[in-house]
């Protein structure tokens, strides 16, 4: 081969290098979900989904270095009370679509928010089931001290629900305005009994016991989450969303003891 023919190619043999490597750039940018996504992403969440955000939280920072995912937990009302009030918040995940539809009545909700997950309540009794409950009418026996929780939050919502299909009435010792706050009366032994959720009874480890109840069927919750109108990394957060409703995330969720939707 002459040297002109050399020379044609070596060039040919170069370009088709440049536009692999090229290619392989771009396959893996794409597969990285470009563009880079940075900045803190504000998410506003239900109580009971403490444990499981947290941990999608984590694992959203490890895939997006360079971004931070900040919680605010809490009672759904309050929380919805402080996005329409203006509090700036990227994401709200309700534990109920009443306490949602406070956000999106107020043109507060960018797009429809979306059922990730269910929850079903249980009660929380303490360690050795001291004093044999065993259904929910069983809470209405005199002496018997339990907390609810507010019945303008949802799992205060559900309680009252559930109760009135087994016709029952009692008179807890408090109501709290959220179920983290329920549950703690009992582990804290200044409660017999709290009807709170299945998941918040397992992420209490060995500090209480679960009863479920049938009632409990007619009463589940549906949790939906939504990116907010005015938020203020609306990229990230967008993408916090879509790990919050993919396989991954749901594997965290129905881990914790929520249902799929």
């Amino acid at each position: 081969m002459n040297r002109p023919a050399l020379r044609t190619a070596a060039t040919s043999a170069t370009a088709l290098l440049t536009l692999s490597a090229c290619s392989s750039s771009d396959d893996t940018s794409a597969r990285s979900g470009s563009p880079k996504l940075s900045g803190t992403v504000t998410v506003f969440a239900a109580a009971s989904l403490q444990e499981s955000f947290t941990a999608l939280g984590k694992r959203f920072e490890k895939d997006h270095p360079g971004t931070k995912v900040t919680f605010s937990f809490g009672g759904s009302d309050s929380l919805a009370a402080g996005i329409t009030g203006g509090a700036p918040a990227d994401v709200f995940a309700s534990a109920s679509p009443r306490t949602m539809e406070i956000v999106t009545d107020a043109g507060d909700a960018s797009g429809a928010p979306a059922t990730f997950v269910r929850n079903r309540l249980e009660i929380a009794i303490l360690p050795g089931n001291p004093d044999r409950i065993g259904s929910l009418k069983d809470l209405a026996r005199s002496g018997l001290k339990v907390v609810l929780c507010d019945e303008d939050v949802p799992c205060g919502a559900a309680a009252r629900k559930a109760l009135d299909a087994g016709g029952l009435r009692l008179t807890p010792v408090s109501y709290e305005q959220d179920v983290k706050a329920a549950l703690t009366k009992v582990g804290l032994k200044e409660a017999d009994a709290a009807v709170v959720y299945r998941t918040d009874v397992r992420a209490a480890g060995d500090k209480v016991e679960g009863v479920e109840f049938p009632e409990s069927a007619g009463a589940l919750n549906d949790y939906p989450i939504a990116l907010l109108k005015n938020a203020p990394n609306a990229s990230a957060a967008e993408a916090f969303v879509e790990l919050v409703r993919s396989a991954e995330g749901q594997r965290v969720l129905t881990g914790a003891g929520f249902l799929k939707p």
